[in-house]
């Protein structure tokens, strides 16, 4: 019976294997697509050659890419926004979500405004009250459009109050002895212990203003102060080869659409890539909100 169980065991593990790499390997294949034809040559990647691998290995895209300078100044607005958009958003998340997990006992009004928050969620303002919003306060064409209409990410909020009321309450009733202000039992006991959340929720903050290119298209009125996504939206639709100088003929005949597309596309899933694999072992203990070590 032992032997039979064993051996279950290692049958389970071994078609478990296969499928999640399966899995994994299909998920991976449109990166490693991509990433091919970035490094074929123009005639390859239009005759449709390439698959998996790079036909023809030449770097022609990528000197495209970095020799244009709509590409670098769009992805210089996009680190801006990332940076900015996340350190603002997670502030006031933060501040948010602390007096938002009190009960109704120490915060009179903790069910009102959680509701209030919670219908913001259901129902929105509409496109054309925020753009009008966004305009009448001077907001259009900088860097502010793209961060401060969705600072408040109510999503985390919710996430990061849970986490915060399954905290041990002796930890604030012992800062509340010593002395202590809620700013400081906040800053000195909360966010300590909730750097999984934070990172869990982080995470999905600078992917969402990393990925965004919608609002980049309705509130910036010249292209110039597009972020990446949205200026990779215009050049999905249209392709460009101003910036192409006449006595480079040999990188137009190395070119086509499609590799220059595919490299500005990779160079801009890139930093993604890099920093999720840093914040992914935050990732699992974020999920699990709420659980205390003795």
């Amino acid at each position: 019976m032992h032997t039979n169980r064993s051996f279950a065991r290692r049958l389970f593990l071994v078609i478990n294997f296969i499928v999640l790499a399966s899995i994994s390997f299909l998920c991976l294949m449109p990166i490693i697509h991509i990433l091919a034809i970035s490094f074929s040559s123009g005639a390859a990647a239009s005759a449709g050659k390439v698959t998996l691998w790079p036909v023809e290995f030449t770097t022609a895209a990528y000197d495209n890419v970095f020799g244009k300078p709509e590409y670098l100044r769009a992805f210089w607005v996009s680190i801006q926004r990332v940076f900015l958009g996340t350190a603002v958003s997670m502030l006031l998340t933060i501040i948010t979500a602390y007096p938002l997990s009190k009960d109704s006992r120490q915060f009179r009004l903790r069910t009102f405004y959680a509701w209030f928050f919670v219908f913001t969620i259901l129902f929105s303002g509409g496109l054309i009250p925020t753009y009008l919003t966004v305009k009448n306060l001077g907001m259009l064409d900088t860097i502010w459009a793209l961060v401060l209409p969705g600072a408040v990410a109510v999503f985390n909020v919710i996430l990061l109050l849970n986490f915060y009321r399954n905290l041990p309450k002796e930890l604030e009733e012992s800062s509340r002895i010593d002395g202590a202000s809620h700013f400081t039992t906040l800053w000195k006991i909360y966010v300590p212990l909730s750097l999984p959340a934070l990172a869990t929720t982080g995470l999905f903050t600078m992917v969402g203003h990393w990925n965004s290119w919608f609002d980049g298209m309705i509130y910036m009125n010249h292209p110039e102060n597009y972020p990446l996504q949205t200026f990779l939206q215009t050049v999905i639709i249209k392709m460009d080869f101003r910036f192409i100088k006449p006595e480079n003929a040999e990188l137009m005949v190395k070119l086509s659409d499609r590799t220059s597309r595919a490299a500005q596309i990779f160079v801009a899933a890139f930093p993604i890539l890099i920093v999720y694999p840093f914040l992914q072992r935050f990732f699992i203990k974020g999920i699990v909100m709420g659980s205390v070590k003795e």
